[in-house]
C-alpha cells in the first residue's frame, strides 16, 4: 500500500535543513514566480548552461502562432517527433534518439510540475498541455536535465503558463480557417500595489479536421476548452511569496488509430474506412499548484510546491474485426497477401457487410492522478576565486492508473455501424490499477572558477510499483498481483570553459534511467550519456555544435495500442538489450540588419542521428532484431529552417522542415518505412497600431501529403494544407 505519511516527512525533513541553505531567485518583469516555474529562465541562461538547452520566448511562438506542439519543436536540433494525428493532441515526442511513443520516455512539465497523467506508474503522455495556451517552452538535454526525473536519458521539456503580469493587461487572440476551424486565446490579469495578483485565461479551440469517413458525415477534428485561473500575494516588504494555479481541459476529439493501405493513400491520403467512423477520445484534466517561496537573504531561497493532477480519459476506437487487428489485415493487403480463411475481413475494413457483431469497439477508460509534494532550495556562495550556486531539490511523488475498460460488438451495413452488443466492464485484461511512490532527490553545483564552470549533480530515485489485475466486476479483495521496487543512483558532470567573450567549449557526462515496470525479467531502462561541443555568441549571432552518445545497458519496449507491435499485453514492457544512440546538433540563429527599417531573421537547425540496436535477439515486442538494426522512428537526418523579412510594421516568414524516412519496425522491410517528408509554412503579419496585429498563415503551402507514420494500424498523412487568418489584440 502507498504511504500518504511520506508527504509530510519529506516536507519535515527539508523545511528542517532550511538554515544550513543559501541561494537567490531572481525575478523577471512579468511575474513573481516566473523563475520558480522555469528551470532554463531565459534564452541567455540557455546559452550559458553546461549542457544543451534551449529556451522558446513568447516573442518566438507569436511568430507562427502554432497550436501544434510537435511544429513549434521542429526548431530544436535533437527532438525527434513522430507524427500522427495532424493536431498533436497526443504527440510522439523523444529527444537524442529515446523512443518516441506517446512521449514516455522523456519528462514533460508544465510550470515546472510532471504532467504526464501518470510520470512512474504509466508514463506514456494521453494527455499533453495545451500548447496554444503556452507563454514560453524549454527544452533541456544531456546534463542540464539532471533536476528533471524520473526519465533522465533524453531529457526534459517545461511548459511555462501564461505569468500573472505586473500591471493590468490583457490579450485576445483569434484565428479562423479552413476546415471550419477557429481558435481563441484570452487572458487577462492584474497586480495591485498590495501585492496581490491574478490571471484569468482560456483557450477555445475547434475544428472539422482535414479526413473525411467513408458513407459518414461526421468530422475528424477537435473541439478542446481549457481554463486558467491564478492567484498570488506577494507584498514588497515580505520575504514570502504565495501563488495557486488552477487548470480546467475537457476535449472531445474524432480521432482514430486506424489507418488505410498504401494504395488507397496513393488516392486519397485523407481517407478513413467507414469502420472508424464511431472512434471518439472524451478526455477531462484538473491541475492544482500551490506554491510559497521563502526568501532568507539575498543568497538563500527555498521553494515548496505541492501539486495534484487528474486525468479521465475514454477513448472508444475500433480494436478488432472479427477477432483480427486491423493493422494486421492492412498489412497483407499491402502486401497482396491473406493469412486468414474468411477473406471477407479484408471486405469489411473497406467497407463491406459484416456477419453480426463482427466489428469490436473498445473503450479505452482509464483514470489517472498524479499528486506530489517538492521542495527546492537554492544557495549561492561567492569568494573571491571560486563562487558556487547549489541547487538542491527533494520531491515525494505518488500517482496511479486506473484501468477499466469493455468491448462492444457492432455490424456494419452498408458502411453504417449498427450496435449489436455492450460487453462486460471490466473483463479479463481490462481491469487494473498500477500504482507508484517514489522519492527523489537531486543535488547540483554549478562551481565557477575564472572562465572554467564545472557543474557536478547527482540524482537519486527511490520507486515502489504495485499492479493489481482482476479478471471482473467487482473488485475483490485477492486480485493478481504484481510490484517492484527500484533504486538509483545517477551521477553527471558538466563542463564549461569560456576561451573568450564570445566562444565557449562544453562537455557532459552522466548516467540515464528510466521508468521500470512490474513485468516480471525486465530491468528498468539505464544509457550512460556523452556530450562535447561549442558555441560562439556574438550579439544576435549564435552558432552551436554539439555531439551527443547514448550507450544503452538495456533498451526497453512497451506495448501500446498506438505501438501496434506484436502480440502482447498492453501495459508490459520488454527487454530490447544493448543499442547505441549517437548523433550531431547544429543551430545556427542570427538577425541580418539590411536596411535601417528592414532585418531579416534567419535560424537553422539540424539533427544528424544513428541509432541501432547492438545485439541480435527475437523478441515478443521488438520482433526479429539484427545487430545494426535501426530503432524504430529515429530519422537520421533532420533539418529546420526559418527565414523571415520585418519591415515596419510588416513581417512575413517562412519554416521549412525536412525529415528522413524512418523505420518503424527493427528489419525495416517492404512496407515498414515511412516517407522523407518536406513541409513549407508561412506567416504574414501586420501590426495595425500598438495594440492591434492581424495575420494569415498557410501550412503545408505546397500541399505535401507523405505517410509520415505507419503506427497506429496503418498509413497515416501529415496535416494538409490549411490557411488560417487571425488577430492579435492586447489592452
Amino acid at each position: 500500500m502507498l504511504k500518504p505519511l511520506k508527504l509530510s516527512l519529506a516536507y519535515v525533513a527539508i523545511t528542517a535543513s532550511i538554515s544550513a541553505s543559501h541561494s537567490y531567485s531572481d525575478h523577471v518583469e512579468k511575474a513573481q514566480f516566473f523563475e520558480e516555474i522555469t528551470i532554463v529562465g531565459n534564452k541567455e541562461r540557455a546559452r550559458m548552461m553546461p549542457g544543451s538547452a534551449h529556451f522558446i520566448s513568447d516573442d518566438e511562438l507569436e511568430i507562427f502562432n502554432y497550436a501544434d506542439i510537435q511544429q513549434i519543436l521542429r526548431r530544436v536540433p535533437g527532438v525527434n517527433l513522430q507524427l500522427e494525428d495532424g493536431y498533436g493532441l497526443r504527440p510522439n515526442i523523444g529527444i537524442r534518439g529515446v523512443q518516441t511513443e506517446r512521449s514516455g520516455r522523456i519528462m514533460l512539465l508544465e510550470d515546472g510540475v510532471p504532467i504526464a497523467p501518470a510520470p512512474y506508474a504509466a508514463s506514456s503522455a494521453y494527455y499533453f498541455p495545451t500548447a496554444g495556451r503556452m507563454y514560453s517552452m524549454e527544452v533541456l538535454k544531456g546534463p542540464a536535465a539532471i533536476t528533471e526525473g524520473p526519465n533522465t536519458i533524453g531529457g526534459a521539456i517545461n511548459m511555462i503558463s501564461t505569468p500573472i503580469p505586473e500591471q493590468t493587461e490583457g490579450k485576445v487572440i483569434a484565428e479562423i480557417g479552413q476546415d471550419s476551424t477557429t481558435r481563441v486565446h484570452a487572458a487577462y490579469g492584474s497586480t495591485n500595489s498590495n501585492g496581490f495578483g491574478y490571471l484569468i485565461e482560456t483557450h477555445q479551440w475547434k475544428s472539422d479536421g482535414f479526413q473525411s469517413i467513408d458513407g459518414s458525415t461526421g468530422n475528424t477534428g477537435l473541439d478542446i476548452k481549457d481554463y486558467t485561473l491564478k492567484l498570488s500575494y506577494a507584498p514588497n516588504d515580505s520575504r514570502h511569496a504565495l501563488e495557486m494555479k488552477y487548470q480546467y481541459a475537457d476535449q472531445d476529439s474524432n480521432q482514430s488509430y486506424l489507418g488505410i493501405t498504401d494504395a488507397d493513400f496513393k488516392v486519397d491520403p485523407y481517407r478513413r474506412y467507414s469502420v472508424s467512423q464511431s472512434d471518439l477520445m472524451v478526455a477531462t484534466h484538473k491541475q492544482l499548484i500551490l506554491r510559497h517561496e521563502f526568501t532568507l537573504n539575498d543568497r538563500t531561497s527555498i521553494t515548496t510546491t505541492a501539486y495534484n493532477n487528474e486525468h479521465a480519459r475514454s477513448w472508444y476506437k475500433l480494436d478488432k474485426l472479427a477477432g483480427v487487428g486491423p493493422e494486421n489485415i492492412i498489412a497483407d493487403l499491402n502486401n497482396g497477401t491473406t493469412d486468414y480463411s474468411d477473406v471477407s475481413l479484408q471486405g469489411i475494413l473497406l467497407g463491406g457487410d459484416s456477419a453480426q457483431g463482427d466489428v469490436v469497439i473498445k473503450d479505452n477508460n482509464r483514470e489517472y492522478y498524479s499528486r506530489g509534494l517538492s521542495v527546492k532550495i537554492d544557495w549561492l556562495l561567492e569568494g573571491d576565486a571560486v563562487s558556487q550556486d547549489i541547487e538542491l531539490g527533494l520531491r515525494y511523488h505518488q500517482d496511479e492508473e486506473d484501468r477499466l475498460q469493455r468491448s462492444d460488438k457492432y455490424t456494419q451495413i452498408n458502411q453504417t455501424l449498427v450496435l449489436d452488443s455492450i460487453g462486460i466492464t471490466g473483463g479479463s485484461k481490462n481491469n487494473r490499477v498500477v500504482e507508484a511512490e517514489a522519492l527523489a532527490l537531486y543535488i547540483k553545483n554549478a562551481i565557477t572558477f575564472g572562465n572554467l564552470i564545472v557543474t557536478p549533480g547527482v540524482r537519486f530515485e527511490d520507486i515502489d510499483l504495485e499492479r493489481r489485475d482482476w479478471s471482473e466486476l467487482p473488485r475483490n479483495e485477492s486480485p493478481s498481483l504484481k510490484s517492484n521496487q527500484v533504486s538509483a543512483v545517477l551521477p553527471s558532470i558538466g563542463i564549461i570553459y569560456n576561451l573568450s567573450d564570445n566562444l565557449s567549449l562544453l562537455a557532459g557526462a552522466y548516467n540515464g534511467f528510466g521508468t521500470p515496470t512490474t513485468t516480471e525479467g525486465v530491468e528498468e531502462e539505464d544509457a550512460i550519456n556523452l556530450e562535447f561541443g561549442g558555441r560562439y555568441q556574438q550579439n544576435d549571432l549564435l552558432i552551436e555544435l554539439i555531439a551527443f552518445s547514448s550507450d544503452y545497458a538495456n533498451l526497453v519496449g512497451e506495448c501500446t495500442a498506438s505501438s501496434s507491435t506484436g502480440d502482447c499485453d498492453i501495459g508490459d514492457q520488454f527487454n530490447g538489450g544493448e543499442a547505441r544512440v549517437q548523433g550531431l546538433e547544429f543551430q545556427f540563429v542570427n538577425n541580418y540588419p539590411l536596411s535601417d527599417m528592414t532585418n531579416m531573421p534567419l535560424s537553422l537547425a539540424y539533427t544528424y542521428t544513428n541509432a541501432e540496436f547492438e545485439s541480435t535477439f527475437d523478441g515478443e515486442f521488438f520482433g526479429a532484431v539484427a545487430k545494426g538494426d535501426p530503432i524504430p522512428y529515429i530519422p537520421q537526418n533532420q533539418l529546420s529552417l526559418t527565414v523571415g523579412l520585418e519591415h515596419g510594421a510588416y513581417r512575413i516568414n517562412a519554416a521549412i522542415n525536412y525529415v528522413d524516412a524512418v523505420c518503424v519496425k527493427a528489419s525495416c522491410e517492404g512496407f515498414e518505412k515511412t516517407d522523407a517528408s518536406t513541409v513549407l509554412d508561412i506567416a504574414s503579419h501586420y501590426q495595425v497600431n500598438d495594440r492591434l496585429g492581424v495575420y494569415l498563415k498557410v501550412e503545408n503551402v505546397t500541399d505535401e501529403s507523405d505517410i509520415v507514420a505507419r503506427q497506429p494500424k496503418g498509413a497515416r498523412p501529415n496535416k494538409a494544407r490549411t490557411a488560417t487568418l487571425g488577430m492579435r489584440y492586447t489592452f
